[in-house]
């Protein structure tokens, strides 16, 4: 029974998760409380990072002696890509993000991804889902284990515990944003999905699924 929660704390430990083909470290950074996601495929050794938002030497002390060859950035908001330069220049990793937010990364993006493609770390593939609305570019990455391991969504900031991410009261991304997330999340994700979002506690599609409804009636 693995004893992983998502619970971490800004200055804490990471928590890790050790699933078939895929070990997961979850690191808490910065005075926003940024999640950082570490994703390390076990037959390669290789690892990819869901955003570099801040504290470099701990990004890198994560990282340890994995062989870091590629950082995700979810969006580009600033606190989510402060430490990338640092990060790459340090490990060499190729850079990846949404053509619609690359331009407001703080290094030149390698590689541009859209809706469907996929990132591969190591000898496990991950499904780039575009989520539009809390920024032009946001994407989450979905990972659909072996076996019993399940299905896994790195989130950024588009979905949380309780809603969708801040869309500062515009109908219209509002609207494009919870449109996304229901048809590209909801409706394409097994209720035991687990989410890892940009900031806070992990949760699950199926216990925000009923709550849908009310994130639409109440415009945020």
């Amino acid at each position: 029974m693995s004893s992983y929660t998502g619970n971490v704390e800004v200055g804490g430990a990471p928590d890790v998760r050790e699933l078939p083909g895929l070990t997961i470290s979850k690191l808490a950074v910065s005075e926003m409380a940024n999640n950082a996601y570490l994703l390390r495929c076990t037959a390669t050794g290789e690892a990819l990072l869901i955003d570099a938002a801040a504290e470099p030497e701990a990004l890198l002390g994560l990282v340890g002696d994995a062989v870091l060859r590629t950082v995700v950035t979810t969006h580009g908001h600033w606190d989510h890509h402060r430490a990338l330069p640092e990060v790459v220049a340090a490990t060499g990793a190729a850079t990846v993000a949404h053509a619609a937010d690359a331009a407001d990364l703080p290094v030149r993006v390698d590689r541009t991804v859209e809706h469907g493609e996929t990132v591969s770390v190591g000898e496990q593939p991950l499904e780039v889902v575009h989520l539009r609305g809390h920024t032009p570019g946001s994407i989450a990455l979905v990972w659909r284990g072996p076996g019993d391991a399940g299905t896994h969504v790195f989130t950024g900031d588009s979905l949380f515990p309780g809603g969708v991410g801040n869309t500062q009261q515009d109908a219209g991304r509002f609207a494009s944003l919870i449109d996304d997330v229901e048809q590209r999340l909801f409706d394409a994700l097994p209720d035991g999905t687990w989410v890892y979002p940009g900031h806070g506690n992990d949760t699950t599609i199926g216990a925000e699924r009923p709550s849908l409804p009310e994130w639409r009636a109440r415009g945020w």
